[in-house]
């Protein structure tokens, strides 16, 4: 018969912890953002191929999807959206590293997701900077 002991279970195998018990660190927090952020490109690229096809359609079609993109919220979606493609991107280049077998140190494995969501921040500002994306915004 199983130990049913200190795991409180019936089959005498530990329980998986909860994520309770586990201080979020930043590797954690990235596999999760990377994930959302790939939701959130699924999304954008539907808002993306509607702007297309309102552009193939006719200027009435093409100037609803203007009026929707230059508006307050249409700008912060494309700011986010801009954040999500750079931000996926860069956890993408981090994933190919590991790939490679390499930087899998946990000081490697900090640096790397520090990067890159420091560089998708810096470069999404820029671009928006660049761009007078924010002239809309803020």
């Amino acid at each position: 018969m199983a130990n049913a002991g200190a795991s409180g279970g019936g089959s005498g195998r530990p329980l998986s912890p909860h994520l309770q018990i586990y201080t979020p660190q930043i590797n954690m927090v990235m596999s999760i953002v990377h994930r959302m952020t790939g939701a959130a490109l699924y999304f954008g690229t539907l808002l993306l191929a509607w702007w297309l096809i309102a552009a193939a359609t006719g200027p009435e079609h093409f100037q609803l999807a203007s009026d929707f993109f230059g508006s307050f919220f249409g700008r912060l979606v494309l700011l986010g959206y801009t954040w999500a493609l750079l931000h996926h991107m860069f956890g993408g280049i981090r994933h190919f590293i590991w790939d490679t077998g390499s930087g899998f140190n946990l000081g490697t494995v900090d640096l790397l997701c520090w990067l890159s969501l420091i560089a998708s921040l810096t470069l999404t500002v820029s671009i928006w900077v660049m761009a007078g994306g924010f002239a809309g915004v803020f």
